[in-house]
């Protein structure tokens, strides 16, 4: 996992070796953008193009946030 910040957004990545390759994919997972003091939560399509969860209440904790895509929220972002 890594992350990269750009402004007030930060995109969490899977790295990953790829398949019969010594080539590593880079895949986001999720971006949190910080909006007026609380963090929000997206997820991207298959176009590239970032979308607002929700069901995932803004929060100006980035690490509860953190920890609702760790947990998976309904397997949108794991597997």
């Amino acid at each position: 996992m890594s992350y990269k910040i750009r402004g007030q957004h930060v995109t969490l990545i899977e790295e990953r070796q790829a398949f019969q390759s010594d080539q590593w994919v880079q895949t986001p997972v999720a971006q949190f953008s910080l909006d007026e003091r609380a963090w929000k939560v997206y997820w991207q399509d298959s176009k590239g193009k970032w979308h607002y969860i929700d069901d995932i209440e803004p929060n100006e904790d980035f690490e509860t946030q953190l920890k609702i895509v760790d947990e998976g929220h309904n397997g949108m972002f794991w597997g």
